[in-house]
């Protein structure tokens, strides 16, 4: 049944959520702002009038919506209003890009370019995807505000993501979780870092998402109560010092408290976590430290502060400009709580991240951060980087969440990602000082590259002219900057290697009296098997092939040809004569026509009926069913959208799959017998494997079962949970070592 729609109420909520836009933008108060604004407004109201959303609303509520969250929730100005209430005139309506310069001037047209050509960031195939994020990184590097408000952008879909198919949201969410939501954590904003994560997981783990959100309502009235106790007394200690402050308990969101339960397997109710308490000081910028430790004193007079778990962002500030000091004390309950102390300066700057330094210019420490960054970002556009999904897991790399500070020799401070090695520091001094690296004295003592750096090392870098870059060094790093230095050097070295192994064809050509064409290359590359030139000049330089006997090749007037069938190199007889796996039949619909084709099971995630399913199309294995919350999910919804099908399961109860359970629990006598005979007996479960490890009264157990669906795992899991003895019982990720 078609929806009737009323011109004139449409009419009054548009322009009452215009209104709203103009009361929530506390930069463009002036007569002159809004007259931008409006006029802006007016023309995007045109451009859009015969346009719907998804959802049958008027398309002008997007454009107004990403205008609110650009002006109050990242705290942008007039020109950011403007350029987000016509940030998709240019792409989808008659007005043009020279329309906009010359009713709103270069600025704006420059920030709507910048966020027209980054549209379709995730295009249809993986190399213009990656191509297209480079351009929004350059345009990034231009002027911060595109991707401030292509975030907005990506805020308001993820919001009104519910009238989106199923498969839409998947993929929608899944460029969200991978690129948006760290994105946005790099550039400080955390209340819409967090909000994205959340989102994403609400599509991405339907089921889990809604549990954990029921669970935080039922608790909220107890926090309530437990907030205001240990509160209490600081508050009197604050206002007998005098202090201006306000207090906020900030919920963890939704997708930590996810990860903390699926990721580390603890359990809702013993997260302790569940909520920090921010002080808030109103307080002059030359006395921030000073009271900031002031208040931290005061509290830790009340309660007993964790002394691992201190974190000083005052003195050393996050790089994206975060500032914060945080504790954690032991409350009178026996519970952990997390003091986060601030002031209102560092507070906006927290929430709304680099926009909010534009408000403090006579600080110009953020902009320098900002500025450094951005300088990094290009530096990784610049390098020589010929794979596009390399790119974008680079990229993805230079987006740390947890950082380390360490010195070089003479005192300079570096900040790493948290993970970082001795190699890393070595890269990031000069890409030939860590092409050069043999090892490195930290804290005075020697150390391989490998070494793991902890915040306050003092690292030296020895270095040797004769050593160059190996690829197990791939494994030792974890900064952007070094892997892609590193992948350079490799590139070169096999450009080196395959140039020399050119020329030993070419002298053993002259010898034989054949000339050198790609014809005579093709057959020789027939005769050893090689898929490509370039793989056969590498072997032969390296002395793997030899060109000693070519028995089986003439040559005549120049000419190279077979006299016998051509052998097939060792490496590539493995991968032509690979047998694909049984393949099960009439298991699962793929497709949007729903065909019966062949498929495998991805070994990654050991998808078994029930699960909720998606089908990857490999290069060459043909279709893998992955799970949806399979580890790899979100990268390959992420890079490869235009290769992901959808699946389902039918309805079957004739084959068996294999499911991996992992549990946990006190060690007893007699629990191994109690768990075998839950799953044998009890259930009539066959067991392929079974594994128990015991350490100071705790075990740890794997046991791989052959189940019919996800109801039979489900009632297995159940009766696990009920063996005395055992905390714990969840759903491995894989079973077996087959690589994807």
């Amino acid at each position: 049944m078609e929806l009737k729609i009323d011109p004139e109420k449409e009419k009054k909520e548009i322009l009452a959520s215009y209104r709203s836009l103009l009361r929530v933008a506390k930069y463009s108060k002036s007569a002159e702002d809004k007259k931008h604004i409006r006029k802006a407004f007016d023309i995007a109201l045109d451009a859009h009038k015969d346009m719907r959303r998804k959802s049958g609303e008027p398309y002008i509520y997007h454009p107004i919506a990403v205008a609110r969250i650009t002006a109050e929730e990242i705290g942008l100005g007039t020109t950011a209003i403007i350029a987000a209430l016509l940030h998709d005139t240019v792409e989808d309506t008659e007005i043009t890009l020279e329309d906009i310069d010359h009713l709103f001037g270069p600025k704006v047209a420059k920030i709507i370019d910048g966020l027209t050509k980054i549209s379709d960031i995730f295009d249809h195939t993986a190399s213009i995807q990656a191509e297209n994020f480079r351009k929004m990184l350059l345009t990034l590097s231009d002027d911060v505000r595109v991707i401030l408000i292509k975030l907005a952008d990506r805020l308001h879909n993820m919001r009104t993501l519910e009238s989106m198919r199923r498969d839409k949201q998947l993929k929608i969410a899944s460029e969200t979780q991978y690129m948006y939501a760290p994105l946005a954590h790099r550039l400080g904003l955390y209340s819409i870092k967090s909000e994205l994560e959340d989102l994403s997981l609400k599509y991405t783990e339907p089921e889990q998402y809604e549990d954990i959100v029921v669970k935080l309502k039922k608790g909220q009235a107890v926090r309530t109560r437990f907030i205001n106790r240990f509160t209490l007394p600081i508050t009197r200690a604050l206002d007998a010092e005098g202090f201006k402050y306000t207090i906020k308990s900030r919920p963890k969101s939704i997708s930590s408290i996810w990860n903390k339960i699926y990721r580390k397997g603890i359990p809702f109710e013993q997260i302790y976590d569940l909520f920090a308490i921010r002080l808030i000081l109103d307080t002059p910028p030359e006395r921030e430290k000073a009271d900031c430790w002031k208040v931290y004193s005061i509290v830790t007079d009340f309660y007993q502060p964790n002394p691992d778990r201190l974190r000083d962002w005052i003195s050393t500030p996050k790089a994206n400009g975060y500032e914060s000091l945080h504790t954690t004390v032991m409350s009178p309950t026996g519970k952990w709580v997390e003091v986060q102390i601030r002031t209102e300066r560092m507070d906006e700057i927290a929430e709304m991240g680099y926009a909010a330094h534009w408000k403090y210019k006579d600080r110009q420490e953020g902009e320098s951060k900002l500025d450094m960054w951005l300088s990094r970002i290009r530096e990784m556009l610049e390098s020589n980087s010929n794979s596009a999904i390399d790119f974008i897991d680079d990229f993805k790399l230079n987006l740390f969440s947890d950082e380390i500070f360490v010195f070089t020799p003479n005192g300079d401070l570096k900040t790493l990602p948290s993970g970082a090695t001795a190699l890393d520091f070595a890269f990031e001094i000069h890409s030939q000082v860590g092409e050069t690296c043999i090892g490195a004295k930290v804290n005075q003592k020697l150390v391989p590259l490998s070494h793991v750096l902890k915040s306050g090392d003092q690292i030296e870098v020895i270095t040797s002219k004769k050593q160059k870059a190996k690829e197990d060094w791939l494994s030792y790093v974890v900064t952007a900057k070094a892997k892609s230095k590193i992948k350079a050097a490799l590139r070169e070295a096999e450009r080196k290697t395959a140039a020399l192994g050119k020329e030993m064809v070419q002298r053993k050509f002259k010898s034989l009296g054949a000339e050198f064409p790609s014809a005579n290359v093709a057959v020789l590359e027939q005769y050893y098997g090689y898929k490509t030139t370039t793989e056969m000049y590498k072997d032969i330089s390296k002395g793997k092939i030899s060109l000693k006997k070519l028995k089986g090749l003439n040559v005549e007037n120049g000419v190279l040809s077979h006299l016998r069938t051509p052998q097939v190199h060792e490496q590539n007889a493995k991968k032509t004569d690979v047998k694909s796996r049984s393949i099960p039949k009439d298991m699962l619909i793929i497709g949007d026509d729903e065909k019966d084709v062949p498929y495998k099971l991805a070994p990654c995630c050991n998808p078994i009926p029930g699960d909720d399913v998606f089908g990857f199309v490999t290069i060459t294995e043909g279709i893998k069913i992955h799970r949806n919350n399979c580890p790899n999910a979100v990268q390959l919804r992420s890079n490869y959208a235009y290769r992901v099908i959808r699946a389902q399961w039918q309805s079957q109860k004739d084959k068996e799959f294999i499911a991996e359970l992992i549990f946990k629990g006190i060690d007893d006598l007699g629990l191994v017998n109690s768990i075998t005979q839950a799953i044998s007996s009890d259930l009539n479960v066959n067991m392929k494997a079974l594994s128990f490890e015991s350490n100071d009264g705790v075990f740890d157990g794997r046991v791989a079962v052959y189940v019919y669906d996800t109801d039979h795992l489900k009632a297995l899991m159940s009766k696990l949970r009920k063996v005395e003895g055992v905390l714990t019982v969840t759903r491995g990720e894989a079973y077996g070592t087959e690589d994807e």
